[in-house]
């Protein structure tokens, strides 16, 4: 298995925050409907402040990096890309890794780019956690 290069991560990453703001703007959109049906009368859009929308999505993008890495090791964007993340030797990511992992890479995001300098294709999180991104490509 040939581990994944910058191009292929940084774009799946790319596509997994658009999935992560979409999913915000559900919820937010969910709220929304949810206080016009309580309360149609005085009904304003729910203006929620900074740090409350940044720790949920925070949280969100947590959540759907560590449920996808568990059960799969692929996001939306690395089955766009053709990539999979796995452990040491190939296997699916245990939950505490792959949790461990997506908090990692929500906080410390430009640990990605050390893919680009290192031999490996590793990324500070892959080498922290004994992670890999590689290639999955179907075959045909």
């Amino acid at each position: 298995m040939t581990n994944a290069g910058i191009v292929s991560r940084g774009l799946a990453a790319l596509v997994d925050m658009v999935v992560v703001i979409v999913t915000m703007g559900l919820l937010y959109l969910g709220l929304t409907l949810t206080t016009l049906i309580v309360n149609p009368t005085s009904f304003r859009f729910p203006a929620p402040n900074l740090i409350f929308s940044s720790a949920v999505t925070f949280a969100v993008s947590v959540l759907y990096l560590t449920v996808c890495w568990t059960l799969s090791g692929r996001t939306v964007g690395a089955v766009l890309l053709g990539v999979r993340v796995v452990g040491r030797r190939a296997e699916r990511l245990a939950l505490p890794v792959a949790a461990l992992r997506a908090f990692a890479c929500v906080l410390f995001p430009i640990g990605l780019l050390w893919v680009a300098v290192d031999r490996g294709r590793r990324s500070v999180q892959d080498i922290l956690l004994g992670s890999r991104v590689v290639y999955d490509r179907p075959t045909q």
